[in-house]
């Protein structure tokens, strides 16, 4: 069955008529709108990444904070948002900045829960450019505790991912979430 075929089914099934004005191109929009939301299938986090890694000398830490995130939830398919926030301790090698966002996005645009989201980016940014340590922390709304269920209007998901010198020194991590949480 064809996309606009199995929403106009869906529309049907909610009591609602496909054929009335407002709905004629809503199957249509709604297959484009998941087949954007979802576009990270079809994305190798490799080539995302591409050639944008430099060797660089450089043993601090190097973070890159606020990144705008948005997901589907996978159990219900409503969307997450929120902001990600990446350091890492690179060991000869640095990202160009722009790919991390672009990294956190072609994990994001998968259906996805966002405790694995957020090991997902952490993973593969240590293991691609084996870097000494990585943290990530990712702050998410998520419509499906906000407009269903419990209805909880306020609530904001935190989880973190920490590897390498992030996991293995306190001090490390507590300067990678101070910094972090540092509002101008």
């Amino acid at each position: 069955m064809e996309n606009n075929e199995i929403i106009r089914q869906l529309l049907s099934n909610i009591g609602e008529n496909p054929d009335r004005e407002g709905l004629k191109k809503t199957p249509e929009r709604v297959a484009k709108a998941l087949e954007f939301l979802t576009q990270g299938y079809a994305l190798n986090p490799e080539d995302v990444v591409g050639d944008a890694i430099f060797h660089e000398e450089c043993n601090h830490m190097i973070i890159v904070r606020d990144i705008e995130v948005y997901s589907l939830c996978e159990h219900h398919m409503l969307p997450f948002f929120g902001r990600c926030h990446i350091g890492y301790i690179p060991k000869g090698k640095v990202y160009g900045v722009s790919k991390l966002a672009r990294l956190v996005d072609c994990y994001a645009r998968r259906l996805q829960i966002q405790e694995r989201l957020t090991q997902q980016i952490a993973t593969f940014i240590k293991e691609h450019i084996n870097a000494e340590g990585v943290g990530v922390v990712m702050e998410c709304n998520h419509l499906c505790m906000m407009m269903r269920g419990v209805q909880k209007q306020n609530s904001c998901m935190v989880t973190s991912a920490m590897l390498g010198s992030f996991l293995k020194f306190a001090a490390t991590r507590n300067e990678f979430l101070k910094l972090v949480n540092k509002r101008n």
